[in-house]
C-alpha cells in the first residue's frame, strides 16, 4: 500500500470549486483542509501547520490572498504555495511572485496542469520525506532512486525511477503524460513522446521482473489512451 500522503491547504471561497478541486485532490491521495476566508487561512498556517503545500485564491473575503501570502513569509516559512486566481494580468502574476509564491495558475484552469504543477512544487520542496511507497512487490525510497522488486534491486536510470516514483505515488489512477513530463523532464526541451518511450521500457523492466519471481510478464502500467498512464495490481496481489 502507497502511505504516501501530501497535506494540501485549498483556500477558495467558492463552494462549487472547492468541492470539486478537493474531491479531486483526495482522489489523487492527498490529505485535504479547507479555508475558505483569508482570516481562516492565516490561522490555519500558524508556525507548525505541517501543510505541505497551498492552493491560494487571491480574491478572499476578510482577508485577501496577497495579505495571507505576505504574512506567511514575513514568518519565514517556506511551504509551497501555488496562486489560483481569475487576476491573468502580467502585473498581478509578478506581483504574486515576488510576494513568495512558487507558482501562478490563472483561471480557469485545468485540473491535470494543476495536479502537475502541484507535484512538481511538492517534489521540489522535499515533500517526499515520509515513508517509503510501497505497492504490491515494488518498494521505493521516496527521496532516492533505488527501487527493489520483492527485495530484489531493480537497475533502473535515473529518468524511469523518477516515472515509478510518480505512478507509485497515485497508484491505480490515472497519471497525464504531461504530469509525468512536468515531473521528469522538468524544463528539458524535449517533447511528449519522450514520455512513451520511457513508459515503454519501464513496463518491459517491471514486466521482466515479474516474470523472473512468478513465470508470469505481468503488465503493471496500463496505457489509457488519451487519458495517461495507471500502475494497476499485479495478478495475485493482495
Amino acid at each position: 500500500m502507497n502511505t504516501l500522503k501530501p497535506r494540501i491547504l485549498l483556500v477558495e471561497d467558492s463552494a462549487d470549486i472547492a468541492l470539486s478541486l478537493g474531491a479531486a485532490l483526495r482522489q489523487g491521495g492527498m490529505a485535504v483542509q479547507l479555508a475558505t476566508d483569508g482570516l481562516q487561512a492565516d490561522a490555519c498556517l500558524q508556525p507548525g501547520h505541517g501543510f505541505d503545500a497551498v492552493l491560494l485564491d487571491l480574491q478572499l473575503p476578510g482577508q485577501d490572498g496577497l495579505s495571507v501570502l505576505q504574512a506567511l513569509r514575513s514568518r519565514g516559512d517556506a511551504v509551497a504555495v501555488l496562486v489560483l486566481t481569475a487576476r491573468a494580468s502580467v502585473p498581478d502574476r509578478v506581483l504574486g511572485l515576488n510576494m513568495g509564491a512558487d507558482d501562478y495558475l490563472p483561471k480557469p484552469f485545468d485540473l491535470t496542469e494543476l495536479e502537475a504543477r502541484l507535484q512538481v512544487l511538492l517534489r521540489r520542496h522535499g515533500r517526499n520525506k515520509s515513508a517509503a511507497l510501497r505497492w504490491g512487490p515494488l518498494e521505493m525510497q521516496p527521496d532516492g532512486s533505488a527501487c527493489q522488486w520483492q527485495g530484489q534491486v531493480l537497475a533502473l536510470t535515473k529518468r524511469e525511477a523518477a516515472a515509478l516514483r510518480v505512478l507509485m505515488a497515485s497508484p491505480e489512477r490515472t497519471v497525464s503524460k504531461e504530469q509525468l513530463h512536468a515531473e521528469v523532464f522538468a524544463d528539458e526541451a524535449t517533447g511528449l513522446d519522450a514520455v512513451e518511450v520511457l513508459i515503454y521500457r519501464l513496463r518491459k523492466k517491471l514486466e521482466a521482473a515479474a516474470l523472473a519471481q512468478s513465470g508470469s510478464a505481468q503488465v503493471l502500467i496500463t496505457t489509457f489512451r488519451g487519458m495517461g498512464y495507471m500502475l494497476t495490481s499485479p495478478a495475485g496481489m493482495a
